[in-house]
């Protein structure tokens, strides 16, 4: 059976119709995309590994004794740092990052050494060194017109370089810029509800990026919207597939992807009417590139091909089960599932703003409870409401 379609819904512009008042607000992406400088971001899948493999390349690692490493004051700059480890003459001075690594592991606070002068601070970090009871420390350096410690971890940090996980992303999406049905994608227009997937890729709306710490990348298949069901009007229920990436390879994050289905992305990147949605993050331990290579790279890979069938039937079987015909049985039907009687109301009475019509299947129950979540100023309780909803589509299916 062919799930996929191409022209329904489509708008004369070439976008279309879509209905973000269901599902969930994402706003990771969006979290993102305001705090990156222009430096940071990247047009292209080819640009972004170029320049993390062209970092990668330039860097070296190496398991040290904390011991043998000699802290001291910039001659020509006290207020500055270097670190002499073994095996070199020259002092490398660390990065904002690495000195609070380094400070952490040693036990001692880096906002306060910061504060200090450097004579003073290079005091209190030597002494940790020496008496460092874990002996070992992993290091990484990279030279760029000069040699700069980048990561200061223990020496069971399972490093996963960033353009491996871009290496993987390519595989399926080619360059991100449309080569294959992975791409940047569009924007949802407010005026009109209509979704646009082909808009340019530029540093305002490019949704790949990359900071001397981290890699994050987002991408949909929203050129071949889905049909999953029917709007209250008649028209199709479009959803698109996505997912986003992210990784460290300097111990500032974990490794993670997550996927999902969505209904659109607006200007500011977050994402609208989000369902089914799975994430993946995995620690830098011990044997982390083993995970990545065996868990991560492969769901990846599994996801772009998979079909969308097994979600279509979940999102069909749950608009047929009628649970509720009367006010009591939809009150019921919410109370036998730990909401409480306010909560319940408010649930009902959003389906029955929203809708036109007071919720009878499970499928109107999970649209009324994402859409009362979505109101919740607490992330926790948010994320609880959408959890609850979450495992009524997936009884459902």
């Amino acid at each position: 059976m062919n799930t996929e379609i191409i022209d329904t819904g489509r708008d004369m512009s070439g976008g279309y119709k879509v209905d973000v008042s269901r599902g969930q607000n994402v706003d990771r992406v969006s979290s993102e995309w305001f705090s990156r400088p222009h430096d940071e971001r990247y047009m292209s899948l080819d640009d972004l590994f170029a320049s993390v493999k062209g970092r990668a390349e330039r860097s070296r690692t190496r398991t040290v004794e904390s011991a043998a490493i000699r802290v001291e004051a910039n001659r020509k700059d006290p207020e500055k740092l270097g670190l002499v480890l073994p095996g070199t003459d020259e002092p490398i001075a660390p990065t904002h990052w690495s000195f609070g690594q380094l400070s952490s592991i040693v036990g001692a606070p880096a906002a306060y050494l910061r504060q200090l002068p450097a004579p003073l601070a290079g005091i209190n970090l030597q002494y940790g060194l020496t008496n460092h009871r874990a002996e070992q420390i992993k290091t990484m350096e990279v030279a760029n017109g000069r040699t700069e410690l980048r990561a200061v971890t223990g020496p069971d940090y399972g490093r996963i370089y960033d353009h491996e996980l871009v290496s993987a992303v390519q595989r399926i999406a080619g360059n991100g810029t449309g080569d294959t049905r992975w791409k940047v994608p569009g924007v949802l227009d407010w005026s009109t509800g209509i979704y646009n997937p082909r808009v340019h890729v530029t540093k305002e709306t490019t949704t790949l990026y990359a900071s001397d710490r981290d890699v994050f990348l987002f991408l949909v298949d929203d050129l071949n919207p889905i049909e999953a069901g029917l709007l209250p009007d008649g028209s199709p229920d479009l959803y698109f597939r996505g997912f986003y990436c992210w990784n460290s390879e300097v111990g500032a994050k974990t490794l993670g992807i997550a996927s999902f289905y969505l209904r659109a992305v607006c200007q500011n990147r977050n994402l609208w009417g989000v369902e089914d949605f799975q994430e993946i993050k995995i620690r830098h331990s011990k044997y982390a590139a083993s995970r990545f290579a065996h868990e991560v790279a492969p769901a990846l890979t599994n996801f772009a091909n998979s079909s969308p069938a097994p979600f279509i039937d979940g999102i069909r079987a749950a608009r047929e089960k009628i649970v509720a015909r009367s006010d009591d049985d939809r009150s019921d039907f919410l109370r036998k599932r730990g909401f409480s009687k306010a909560a319940a109301s408010t649930i009902i009475d959003t389906v029955l703003t929203e809708e036109g019509r007071p919720p009878e299947s499970v499928f109107d129950f999970v649209q009324g409870i994402t859409a009362v979540a979505r109101n919740k100023p607490q992330q926790d309780a948010r994320l609880e409401m959408e959890t609850r909803a979450k495992k009524l589509l997936e009884a459902a299916a």
